[in-house]
């Protein structure tokens, strides 16, 4: 039997080796020896824990991307990172090919992002083997070949499913927004920068700066993003509010045929737009339009009114055939919202003496507010992209000799149609979309987050 002090002595070395810090093969585990080794080289882990399949599948899998595309990833970086340096030449009749900076930039975004798939997977790599030896350490022997086939198609059967989303996600979404990007800080415009007959350079913030600086691109963006701001916001607030007025009036109670007065009002959205612009474009024509001969023949105006040429009456004429196509929906979803209140809550509020009007500013209006302010920023923000009615309507015109490239009534989106397609001004095409997307993310989520709807769908959660 031991003494006190023995036990003194055998409890405070106790303590001491509690105390002291692990030795070093305390960290070299046999997870951390799989890990670190699927990290060397890919499968080496998998080998290690003694899943001979899936290592040697994992190792042959880097060995074939070493052996056969190590030089064309070379290749396509240099490619990305210089777009070229080979000029197109002429030697008589004879065309030499250059490098072709936009092709070359395309195949450097495609290996950029099988590399980056390339790294997600060799981490995966990583943590399979980790996880396997972990499992090893507490008993659990790993999987077969055949079990481990049996686990993939019973656990992982919704990620083989998502597998081909993702990819195509990668390459058919993502490529062409990075390639989109990467154009505005090039110099990728007519005439002197094309391909395949000139090289196109990276010029990093330039791009920008002119479009901000330069007079004869600064003016036109300032002005095409003044009317786009104008447009959005009155295309919004006139079809909202005008299909307030007309879902309030066919709720009144002493309205008849209800339902055909919605079905006719809601006809003009459900006629194809591209039909109905064209045919009000001929309506509002200066020259022979309908309009123009029946106020003539009234004697309302002695002359014909350029609807379509002068710049102001052209924007008004936009606006009020937007209100045409853009009022049906909110009718619609107004008179829903109306039809769902609580006919006790009316009742309730005339017990109290609350007359029509009262009613319908403290019960109706904040009852629409709530429910429709989700649906009007993004309307906003269709208004803002809104390209079939300008670009069909007026093509932008009149002609404004201020601008480059751009018309009266021009907006962003229709601007970015003309650089790209008529005068290939791909740089500054690409700058503008970029502030597109950030105007339009910016007071989206702004204003999303200052809707009650969302506070209280936030609270709810």
């Amino acid at each position: 039997m031991a003494t006190p002090e023995q036990k003194l002595i055998e409890g405070a070395e106790v303590n001491k080796l509690k105390a002291a810090p692990p030795s070093k093969k305390q960290f070299f585990t046999k997870p951390v020896i799989s890990a670190v080794l699927s990290l060397i080289f890919m499968g080496l882990g998998q080998l290690y824990n003694k899943q001979y399949l899936k290592g040697f599948t994992f190792l042959l899998l880097e060995l074939y991307l070493l052996i056969f595309w190590t030089v064309p990833f070379q290749w396509a970086m240099w490619g990305l990172t210089t777009l070229g340096e080979t000029v197109q030449t002429r030697q008589g009749f004879e065309i030499i090919q250059g490098d072709h900076s936009i092709f070359l930039m395309i195949e450097g975004i495609l290996f950029l992002i099988s590399f980056l798939l390339f790294l997600w997977f060799y981490y995966l790599n990583i943590r399979d083997a980790y996880k396997v030896a972990a499992k090893a350490e507490k008993g659990i022997k790993p999987n077969n070949a055949k079990q481990m086939v049996k686990n993939i198609w019973d656990n992982g059967f919704p990620y083989i499913l998502l597998t081909p989303s993702v990819l195509f996600t990668a390459f058919l979404t993502i490529l062409p927004l990075l390639f989109g990007i990467l154009i505005a800080f090039t110099n990728y415009s007519a005439p002197n920068h094309l391909p395949p007959k000139a090289l196109v350079d990276w010029v990093g913030l330039d791009t920008f700066v002119q479009l901000f600086k330069m007079k004869t691109w600064s003016a036109t963006f300032y002005g095409v993003f003044s009317w786009t701001v104008i447009w959005a916001v009155l295309a919004t607030i006139t079809t909202y509010f005008l299909g307030l007025v007309f879902a309030v009036l066919i709720s009144q109670k002493g309205i008849k045929l209800k339902k055909f007065w919605r079905s006719i009002f809601i006809l003009p959205w459900a006629i194809p737009q591209f039909v109905s612009i064209l045919i009000f474009r001929n309506i509002f024509n200066g020259e022979f339009g309908p309009i123009n001969k029946y106020l003539m023949d009234w004697g309302i105006t002695d002359q014909a009114i350029h609807w379509l040429s002068d710049p102001t009456l052209a924007k008004l004429t936009l606006v009020i055939v937007n209100m045409w196509f853009g009022f049906p929906f909110w009718m619609v979803l107004m008179s829903g919202v109306m039809t769902s209140v609580d006919k006790e809550i009316y009742e309730a509020a005339e017990v109290d003496g609350a007359s029509s009007v009262q009613k319908f500013w403290k019960i109706t209006m904040p009852l629409i507010m709530f429910s429709t302010a989700p649906l009007a920023i993004m309307s906003f923000a269709n208004n803002f992209n809104n390209f079939n009615i300008i670009y069909l309507m007026t093509q932008g015109g009149p002609v404004n000799t201020d601008y480059s490239y751009a018309g009266s009534t021009d907006i962003l989106i229709s601007w970015i149609y003309k650089l790209t397609l008529d005068n290939s001004q791909f740089a500054v095409a690409s700058v503008v979309s970029i502030l597109i997307f950030i105007i339009i993310a910016i007071f989206s989520i702004y204003n999303f987050r200052k809707t009650r709807a969302f506070k209280e769908e936030d609270m709810m959660s």
